[in-house]
């Protein structure tokens, strides 16, 4: 492929590729609001014609709840290379409150930074309008400019992101043959600054759970019961304070086993990146860091497993003050996990430490809340190394690999589901303002987007 002349294509027809991301985010696609329905499915639809304009063999599917587009390249190929799926989200989250916006969420426009930075604003320019039309315009330039593409590619478009993905699962079993590829594009995901693109190499997994403590069948009145009889709060209190030592280490048995040290050369990139304790933390008002010792921020952000306590909840909270025994304390607790870790035996693990701590006359029950492992794209993947390739020779800055503190389901999704790495590239900004009133995205992020994507395609498929 004549990449040079791929890239001025798209310079070329940028404004139209930016009037069509208008289009796109014009569509009330509201995947959360029953209302919007029928939005959500004009989004598809328009999704699915712009593919068979650019020469996919695209169709809208259905699901129990809002559809998916599914398209594929029957044209012409340079290279058999790895056939890859690229997945993006048509649909958006609502636009609540809608006072906070300063023009209307589904009017996109064009607005000015006081640097100069030009930006796209309007629900879903960023999350995920923007970001899969950087992909779709990079295949458009390409197809157009050299009548073939670099690789096979199959596109996923999903319309159920933002209210929790109920149907992929299901979709994904019953199309299995057909969306199993080698490899998985994902674009949701941000650059490390905007200048400097990255590659989300790793995400944390996740456990859930409601830990209930029940001691008397009753509140009881402190001044006559306070002292013989057990207090859940105190016996909770106890049990939390106990997940941790003053290391910040967790203290489950076995938490840690499977769990590897971050690569030097990894550790080095991101000291290099040049976060501290206090450019992290300040911003949110705190100095020092709480976790554990000897790990910086970012590994423990992005590689560390943790435990932490979401809420707790016992006797009386109203206004004023009550002197009560109260029959049941409760906490919500998140562990965080990185590759190497089984979500149900970290969650069983941690049941038999409440259940160990437990006095007499104490009672517990538990209620899950979700659980899914880490996940992480082999450092010295080929296929990592090309794109970091690809996407330096755009951008002039070496792409740095970066980890995700939380998770992206549907990445889990194709690893367990379909037995396929994803490779996560995306060129959002964290100040991008995503489920948030005045979403953005800035035009650069979308213009260069698009010709990453068109080097990134070639690169892949010289494998």
């Amino acid at each position: 492929m004549n990449t040079e002349s791929v890239l001025a294509r798209i310079d070329a027809d940028f404004e139209a590729s930016l009037s069509r991301l208008f289009d796109l985010v014009k569509i009330p696609s509201i995947s959360t609001d029953p209302a919007f329905s029928g939005e959500v499915r004009r989004a598809a639809e328009w999704c699915r014609a712009e593919l068979a304009a650019i020469g996919f063999e695209a169709s809208v599917r259905p699901t129990p709840g809002h559809p998916m587009v599914v398209a594929h390249w029957t044209g012409k190929v340079e290279r058999e290379g790895p056939h890859v799926l690229f997945y993006g989200h048509y649909d958006v989250q609502p636009v609540d409150p809608l006072s906070l916006w300063e023009t209307p969420p589904f009017e996109p426009r064009i607005a000015e930074k006081p640097d100069g930075t030009r930006m796209i604003v309007g629900r879903g320019a960023a999350d995920d309008k923007g970001q899969l039309l950087t992909f779709l315009e990079a295949a458009r330039a390409t197809v157009a400019e050299t009548g073939a593409l670099p690789c096979r590619v199959t596109v996923l478009l999903e319309g159920e992101e933002e209210s929790g993905s109920p149907s992929l699962a299901g979709f994904l079993d019953a199309n299995r043959a057909e969306l199993a590829r080698d490899l998985a594009l994902v674009c949701d995901t941000n650059m490390w600054n905007p200048s400097t693109p990255a590659i989300t190499a790793t995400l944390r997994g996740l456990v859930g759970e409601e830990v209930v403590v029940q001691c008397a069948d009753r509140d009881l009145h402190s001044g006559l019961f306070g002292g013989p009889a057990a207090n859940p709060i105190r016996i909770l209190a106890r049990i939390l304070a106990g997940l941790h030592d003053d290391a910040g280490r967790v203290t489950l048995p076995g938490f840690y086993d499977g769990v590897a040290d971050l690569p030097a050369d990894v550790a080095a990139q991101w000291n290099a990146l040049g976060l501290t304790a206090e450019s992290f933390l300040g911003p949110v008002g705190l100095s020092t860091p709480a976790g554990e010792k000897g790990r910086s921020v970012l590994e423990q952000v992005w590689a560390r497993p943790t435990c932490e306590f979401n809420g707790i909840v016992g006797g009386y909270t109203g206004e004023g003050f009550k002197t009560v025994l109260p029959a049941r304390a409760s906490a919500k607790v998140s562990f965080r996990l990185v590759v190497g870790q089984d979500p149900a035996r970290i969650r069983d693990g941690f049941r038999a430490y409440v259940r160990s701590c437990l006095p007499p006359d104490a009672k517990v029950e538990f209620h899950p809340h979700g659980g899914s492992p880490g996940l992480a794209l082999s450092f010295d993947s080929p296929a990592l190394a090309r794109a970091r390739e690809a996407l330096t020779a755009e951008w002039g800055k070496p792409a740095v690999l970066i980890g995700g503190g939380g998770s992206i389901p549907v990445v889990g999704n194709f690893k367990r589901q379909l037995g396929m790495e994803s490779l996560m590239i995306g060129f959002g900004l964290d100040d991008d303002r995503i489920h948030s009133p005045n979403e953005k995205y800035d035009v650069t992020s979308y213009h260069k987007g698009i010709r990453s994507w068109a080097r990134v395609l070639d690169s892949l498929a010289r494998a």
